[in-house]
């Protein structure tokens, strides 16, 4: 039987989504991408989940984009067809937070998946690069864009030009991930992390994750005055109510994410 290329599970308000072709050290083809958007859609679409977890295998969080399937396409092929840009993307209409927990191989479009969530846990196997040049490609799926914004125009330069790959560590160092932790705690941190995410008002998460890529993806003009519309309007949420209630009465708070 062909395996299914994702898995999903929910642990309490957290969302988890494995990439499962682990013979293919999780290689990127669209039957996965279509999978891996439709099931973001679904957990975002879902009042029960506040934080989606996107995690691969112990080898590879992805080794790229498969290339035994794109060997033999034309530039008709990919521009008729929309590719990336038909079901890579979905990443960016998710509008809850979303956590890479990375482990092994994030290679090319692995990379690039990574780039697009919202923090990245890397364990300390994670290698991260953008090798496409090495078959004449370059990185498509927003690495070109994405990469330096996280690190900078001159190690951008150094990872794409020369195909360069980064350590947890140098990564670390870089800006490319949030945290490194021990493989085997890769899970256990990104779940602890998602579930104090997910205990938040996701209203709120979601405005602040707006507005934090309009930080990144825009003018600092722009961004200050959707952050300040943002805050005004938290004063019409029932959480940020409670949120500061619970302050001065010196209790948790408990959002009903309205």
């Amino acid at each position: 039987m062909t395996e299914h290329p994702i898995l999903t599970e929910t642990v309490g308000r957290v969302g988890v989504i494995t990439l499962n072709r682990p013979r293919q050290l999780n290689a990127l083809n669209d039957a996965l991408m279509d999978a891996l958007g439709a099931a973001l859609l679904a957990f975002d679409a879902d009042e029960a989940i506040g934080v989606i977890v996107v995690t691969g295998g112990p080898k590879a969080f992805a080794a790229g984009a498969d290339i035994a399937a794109m060997v033999d396409w034309t530039y008709m092929d990919v521009y008729r067809s929309e590719f990336i840009t038909r079901n890579w993307e979905t990443i960016r209409r998710v509008r809850k937070p979303v956590i890479a927990a990375v482990a092994g191989f994030a290679m090319g479009g692995g990379c690039e998946l990574a780039l697009s969530c919202d923090i990245v846990i890397a364990a300390e196997s994670a290698k991260f690069a953008l090798p496409e040049i090495k078959l004449a490609l370059l990185p498509g799926a927003g690495g070109t864009q994405r990469l330096p914004r996280a690190i900078g125009k001159a190690k951008a330069m150094d990872m794409c030009l020369s195909a360069r790959t980064l350590d947890a560590t140098e990564a670390d160092r870089y800006g490319l991930v949030s945290r490194v932790v021990p493989d085997e705690q890769l899970m256990a941190t990104s779940l602890a992390l998602a579930t104090t995410i997910a205990g938040y008002s996701l209203p709120a998460l979601m405005a602040l994750k707006e507005s934090v890529n309009r930080a990144w993806e825009g003018s600092l003009a722009e961004g200050i005055a959707y952050e300040r519309r943002e805050l005004h309007a938290r004063f019409a949420s029932a959480d940020a109510h409670e949120g500061m209630r619970a302050f001065l009465d010196k209790r948790k708070p408990e959002f009903k994410h309205r």
